[in-house]
């Protein structure tokens, strides 16, 4: 066994001190009023900060109370549904136009939109063989490793890297935002090629091309895509750009930047935070989920079948035994997510395309039956709707994207709101951030070693 990876019986036995001296009386957390998770019993965070870029909206003041609406998001006070609807009209690419109004505050001109459209193109280059000396050698088995290996090795390539005044943290972040897709379908390249013997496929990205089909192009070994499946992966992109300043990515990027540290550590910590399952890995987890479902229940068409094995999910009796419904709730919003709702009318158009209708119904009767089921089997204090991972993840398996890749194009996306964040976070000076943790370790007397 690799030294590196076993598990030795002593650090299994240091393991059981280490666990023992590390648990905490969960009803001290009510004595001191401790909001675990920086979130009340109803899941509202606690306030650490303003922020002008993105604005989650699940609530209502009525009458001095908050009373549970349908969920909106806002992207510099624009309505995420008006500004899909805006581009998709008019046929156009939405992610250049969304990253152009989260940095900068303002909606492009058609003018304004070329001229960032041609420098983000511009900043399509990776350093001289970085491609075979970084992507190419230890391709890891983790496409959100790999690209927080590549981010952090870009350091070195920068002379002014530790520069942090704006106009060359804003220089890194829009080199960032267009390298994002290369470091993450490259990084895959070499480890399917290297670990599962397939083709090595390096396509170099299409100055005529948007992000979304960019990212398209140099993933296919042939580069070629159909026209809704372009728009979906522009539209999930949008969706994933920016969630307000308290999602945990996002809330890292904050925390790190107030540090004074460079760009590129800043966005290799949130890359650390948004690999986690309970935040960008959550996606993953419904793709799975349904693989099972399929596989256990006889008949897909059945509702009291799908609801048993909805039940015997939250009762731990099936597939991964954590008790969850993967894609049900999110931490904000109760009555529906925006971001799903948008999606749903698009994933169906897509399923029709691929041939997957009939799976697209079994997803239809999850999201209906799922918070009928958890309001009768659990105590709640909130509803629960679908969130934007219910249908990412069928999205991008009907686009036949590896799932190696699903959280790498979350964060292809999610750069763009850590890189307006950042630039937030610097401009206004902030202090350090720096919140308080109680402690509640009994004062002891020193004991000399040979007296232990």
């Amino acid at each position: 066994m690799n030294i590196y990876s076993e598990i030795t019986p002593e650090i299994l036995s240091l393991t059981k001190l280490a666990e023992s001296t590390s648990k905490i009386d969960p009803a001290l957390y009510t004595k001191y009023d401790v909001k675990r998770g920086l979130r009340d019993i109803n899941g509202k965070g606690v306030l650490a900060g303003l922020t002008d870029i993105g604005n989650v909206h699940a609530y209502d003041m009525v009458d001095g109370k908050q009373v549970p609406c349908e969920g909106k998001l806002y992207y510099r006070g624009y309505n995420i549904e008006d500004l899909v609807n805006g581009f998709i009209r008019d046929q156009r690419f939405g992610f250049e136009e969304v990253t152009y109004l989260l940095l900068f505050g303002k909606l492009p001109s058609k003018e304004d939109l070329k001229e960032f459209s041609n420098m983000l193109a511009a900043y399509r280059s990776l350093p001289t063989s970085f491609v075979r000396d970084i992507i190419l050698k230890a391709p890891s088995q983790d496409m959100m490793n790999t690209l927080a290996r590549s981010v952090l090795t870009l350091y070195t390539y920068d002379d002014r890297a530790d520069d942090i005044s704006l106009p060359n943290v804003l220089r890194q972040c829009l080199q960032l935002i267009a390298l994002f897709p290369m470091l993450s379908v490259y990084g895959y390249q070499a480890y399917s090629h290297y670990h599962d013997g397939k083709s090595l496929y390096i396509h170099m990205p299409d100055p005529s091309l948007s992000t979304a089909e960019n990212l398209l192009h140099i993933l296919r070994p042939d580069s070629k895509y159909t026209n809704l499946e372009a728009h979906i992966l522009d539209i999930a992109l949008v969706l994933h750009m920016e969630h307000g300043g308290g999602n945990n990515s996002t809330f890292t990027t904050h925390v790190v930047s107030s540090s004074g540290t460079d760009t590129y550590s800043t966005i290799a910590s949130s890359l650390g935070s948004l690999k986690g399952p309970k935040h960008g890995g959550a996606n993953i987890k419904v793709v799975r989920m349904f693989e099972d479902m399929k596989k256990t229940v006889k008949d897909c068409n059945n509702e009291k079948e799908v609801g048993d094995y909805l039940r015997a999910l939250l009762n731990k009796d099936a597939f991964d035994h954590a008790g969850l419904i993967y894609g049900m709730g999110h931490a904000v919003y109760s009555l529906s997510d925006p971001r799903a709702n948008i999606f749903k009318g698009f994933v169906e158009k897509l399923s029709k395309e691929k041939g997957r209708e009939e799976e697209f119904q079994l997803y239809s009767m999850v999201e209906r039956l799922a918070p009928q089921i958890i309001a009768e089997e659990r105590k709640i204090y909130k509803g629960v709707s679908a969130n934007v991972d219910f249908y990412s993840g069928f999205v991008y398996s009907m686009l036949d994207l590896p799932t190696q890749l699903f959280t790498p194009i979350f964060a292809i996306a999610r750069v763009v709101g850590w890189s307006a964040h950042r630039l937030e976070e610097l401009a206004n000076n902030g202090k350090i951030i720096r919140p308080a943790y109680k402690g509640i370790s009994e004062i002891k007397d020193y004991v000399p070693i040979e007296k232990r």
